[in-house]
Parts: structure tokens; C-alpha cells; sequence
């Protein structure tokens, strides 16, 4: 093995227990890291496959907190409202969506970080508009861990409810895709055999941060979600900005 794909797979060893701990952002930090060592089609897939993997991994290592009524609730809605709003990705720039979700999460986390006893109600009726608007505006902005973990965390969701809705509700996102992209060549023979080696490291990654989840208390655990979605919120902020920024100075 080179010393490339030693980095490559360590980078996503880190990846998937950062993931594994906050509940979303794997994909996140190991796209650009992959993109170093692969062509950007590579790391797209791959990456996807790993998170494949990694939600495995989570839903098989937080089983116990497998909750068929916040699945059915909140999953669902979610899965649903994302057709919708696959269908009109194409009616709303981006970049202000990114601008508007990043002020939006950062805002709410804040507030959650600032009044520890502030919550959603956790009802029928909250659940299926939060799934339904995770679900809607993942599909319109094309990323949605930020915003699931965010709405799942105003419900005060137990640390290991928390991690084993957000994998199963990514996973199937992750089912969906995946075949879409291999039907437009992203992944190429050379690369099968790191298809294993991701699926170990993910198992492994999923399993580490399972051990670094127990150790900490939910009031902590809840504290180091809502901060990870403000650094990600800031990351949209910018990204928007200069997207934005960019088609300005090309009309100028």
C-alpha cells in the first residue's frame, strides 16, 4: 500500500468517529480529503460508500436506541418532502439557500447553546413538520446533517436515540444515491479494492466513537452537537458568499 492511500484511509478512519460522535458530518470532513489523493468522481463515490458504511456501522453499534416512532415520525416526513424538493432544486439559488440555512442553524443552535432548557415539544405534529422540513431543504441545498442534527437536538433527543435516528434516516439518502452514481461511471475498477477497506475503517470508526459517546454526559454530548452545527453553519455562510460573490464579479 502507498503512503498515499495510508493517508487516504487514516483520513477517513478520523473522519467516521467525528461522525459517529456528532451524528452527521463524516461526508463533510472526508470529501475534501479525499479529493488530495482522487479524482472528484473518485472521491464521490467513495466517499458516499463510506457513509454507507459508517451509518451501518452506527445504526449497528446504537441499535438499542432505535426508535420506530421518531423513524416513523420524523424519517419518514423527511424521505418524502426530499422528492419535492429534489424537484424544485432548480427554482432556488444556492448559494442564498447556503447564506439563509447557515444564519438559520446558527441562530437556533445558539440560542439552544445559550437557554440549555429550550426545546421543541416533542410531538406528532412537531416531529412530522421537522422531517418534513429537513427532508425538503436537504434536498434543495444538497447537504443535510447540519440541519437534521439541528432539529433533532431541539427535541433534547438522548444522545443514543440521537445518533441511531440521524444514521438510519442518512442511510436512506445513502441507498438512493449511490446507484445513481455508479450508473454514471464514478466508480472504476481500480478502485473496488478499497471498497473492503473502507467498509473495515467505517466499522472501526463507527465502534471508537461508540466508546467516546459513552463516556460523556448528555448535557456535554448535546453542547459538542450544537457546536460542531454552528462550524458547519459558518462553512455554508462562506461558501455562499463566495459563490455569490463569484457569479456577481463574472455578470460585472
Amino acid at each position: 500500500m502507498e503512503e498515499a492511500e495510508i493517508f487516504f484511509f487514516i483520513s477517513a478512519l478520523i473522519a467516521e468517529i467525528i461522525g459517529t460522535m456528532a451524528g452527521f458530518g463524516s461526508s463533510t470532513i472526508f470529501l475534501p480529503l479525499a479529493l488530495l489523493f482522487v479524482d472528484f468522481e473518485t472521491a464521490i463515490i467513495l466517499t458516499a460508500i463510506f457513509h454507507l458504511f459508517g451509518n451501518i456501522g452506527r445504526i449497528t453499534f446504537f441499535r438499542q436506541g432505535f426508535d420506530k416512532r421518531i423513524i416513523l415520525q420524523f424519517g419518514v416526513p423527511s424521505v418524502l418532502l426530499s422528492l419535492l424538493g429534489a424537484i424544485l432544486m432548480g427554482v432556488f439559488p444556492q448559494p442564498l439557500l447556503k447564506l439563509i440555512l447557515g444564519v438559520f442553524l446558527i441562530v437556533t443552535s445558539g440560542s439552544f447553546l445559550a437557554r440549555p432548557g429550550l426545546k421543541f415539544p416533542a410531538n406528532t405534529g412537531t416531529f412530522i413538520a421537522g422531517g418534513s422540513i429537513t427532508g425538503f431543504i436537504t434536498a434543495l441545498v444538497g447537504t443535510g446533517g447540519a440541519l437534521r442534527a439541528t432539529m433533532l437536538q431541539g427535541f433534547n433527543i438522548e444522545k443514543v436515540k440521537y445518533i441511531a435516528t440521524a444514521a438510519t434516516i442518512a442511510l436512506a439518502t445513502d441507498v438512493t444515491r449511490i446507484p445513481v452514481y455508479i450508473s454514471q461511471g464514478f466508480l472504476t475498477e481500480q478502485y473496488y479494492v478499497h471498497i473492503p477497506i473502507l467498509f473495515g475503517i467505517a466499522l472501526a470508526g463507527s465502534f471508537i466513537g461508540r466508546r467516546m459517546v459513552k463516556r460523556i454526559n448528555q448535557e456535554l454530548f448535546r453542547r459538542i452537537i450544537l457546536v460542531a452545527i454552528i462550524l458547519v453553519s459558518i462553512k455554508f455562510i462562506i461558501d455562499g458568499f463566495l459563490i455569490l460573490y463569484l457569479v456577481v464579479s463574472y455578470f460585472d
